[in-house]
């Protein structure tokens, strides 16, 4: 088991078994830029450019944990920056599920989905690129049973994004400097918690 997986799991952050399986099995060093692979073992969020960061590993174990993504499910990864997440989540789905990753500079968007398919997730239809407005999600696939926002919304959730979502489904996304669990109980009522104290970038509209 890898240094970082087993550093997660001892602080407490990594807990079920399937999110230790994917942290362990899709490397993070696969994401990153060349000049900072020696820094991928390390707790820190990491510049991918454009302004964005690949995310510290501890908050992405949490999101995951949070987000509970299971086998056969259908995923939205909202701003997936290098495509770790959506590699994560397409190894978390398995063949059977998909992940649909929107990403609004297309250039990033491409550097996603290059990255993602060193592990093959893009030729066998596991993991879709699509690059657009994020704030409107990806309609075409909805409704979804899981939705990952990686860039903080400042305000509140797009109602568009809300929409997409099962019922009984699950979305996780920034607000500020707080990390929101949204899980959906009916057409209008969803049920809301929050994690505050966290760092995150911000989502960029134009």
């Amino acid at each position: 088991m890898s240094k970082l997986v087993n550093n997660l799991i001892r602080e407490g952050y990594l807990k079920s078994d399937l999110i230790i399986d994917v942290l362990e099995h899709i490397d993070r060093i696969e994401f990153v830029p060349r000049e900072l692979e020696l820094l991928v073992d390390a707790d820190v969020a990491l510049p991918i450019g454009y302004g964005q960061t690949i995310p510290k590993p501890f908050v992405v174990a949490l999101i995951l944990e949070l987000l509970d993504p299971q086998p056969g499910q259908k995923i939205l990864d909202v701003g997936s920056g290098s495509g770790w997440t959506t590699a994560l989540l397409a190894r978390a789905i398995g063949d059977t599920g998909k992940v649909i990753s929107v990403e609004r500079m297309k250039s990033l968007s491409d550097f996603a989905k290059k990255n993602t398919d060193k592990y093959g997730f893009v030729r066998k239809g596991t993991a879709e690129f699509f690059h657009g407005d994020i704030t409107v999600g990806f309609s075409p696939e909805a409704p979804y049973d899981r939705i990952l926002v990686s860039p903080s919304v400042l305000d509140e959730i797009p109602k568009t994004l809300k929409n997409q979502l099962k019922i009984g489904g699950k979305m996780v996304v920034p607000i500020g400097n707080s990390i929101i669990y949204l899980e959906r109980e009916s057409e209008t009522d969803f049920f809301r918690e929050e994690f505050p104290g966290f760092d995150f970038v911000p989502f960029i509209l134009n």
